[in-house]
């Protein structure tokens, strides 16, 4: 079985689960930074190859392609085509920092795209100022959104007993997700575990490292007016 079929998850990736987890089913928009979010999307997309002997990690940070055979999924098998290909590319693998900052909008867009397809989300194109045009994913026919949030809520309630749930929570963690869905003093500690799972999974951490990446240049930036 591997984690996009774990229990209770109706087929879904990693990725979708996340998503599902970040979306604000009225306003449409992430609770987290969009940015990071999208990190922690390709991440989770990189823990789905790597469950299912897709992928390979070498040195801890360098990903390569195990096993190029497809696995049915549009969201997993377009992250493994951005993924360098051994047959045909000289480089033969790529850090996972590196690959989780350029595949973040790609993976993005394509758990927008199979959540649509899903009925759990819908696209309602909009503009901002009347000018500059950008999409809003409120909840759709389907609701997904609430289960995957009482699964992960019972999960952290039960000290996340599953892998698949582990995996979340460091996501969640990794990318400023966690003090959304897990809010106040009342889960301190949870969240004090989840920032230890980070540092566990190189595939979280990857998505982490881009999350801070981002925070210090932000940092450096607002320094330097």
């Amino acid at each position: 079985m591997t984690a996009a079929d774990g229990p209770g998850s109706p087929g879904l990736t990693l990725a979708e689960e996340l998503l599902l987890l970040a979306m604000d089913p009225a306003r449409g928009r992430p609770l987290n930074n969009p940015k990071y979010l999208r990190y922690g999307l390709a991440g989770a997309a990189l823990a789905d190859l790597e469950a299912a002997g897709r992928i390979a990690v070498e040195r801890g940070d360098r990903v390569s392609v195990a096993n190029p055979l497809p696995m049915n999924d549009p969201v997993l098998d377009g992250a493994l085509a951005a993924l360098p290909d051994p047959g045909k590319s000289r480089r033969a693998n790529v850090k996972a920092q590196r690959w989780v900052r350029t595949a973040a909008r790609p993976v993005h867009e394509l758990c927008l795209r199979r959540l649509v397809e899903r009925g759990a989300i819908r696209r309602e194109p909009r503009r901002a100022l009347g000018l500059f045009p950008y999409d809003r994913y409120p909840a759709g026919e389907v609701d997904l959104t609430n289960p995957a949030r009482a699964r992960f809520r019972s999960a952290v309630d039960a000290g996340l007993p599953g892998h698949r749930e582990r995996v979340l929570a460091a996501f969640a963690s990794a990318t400023d997700l966690d003090s959304k869905l897990l809010p106040g003093g009342a889960f301190r500690a949870q969240r004090r575990e989840h920032k230890r799972l980070v540092k566990q999974m190189w595939t979280a951490h990857a998505a982490y490292h881009a999350v801070q990446l981002d925070k210090s240049s932000a940092s450096n930036a607002g320094g330097s007016t």
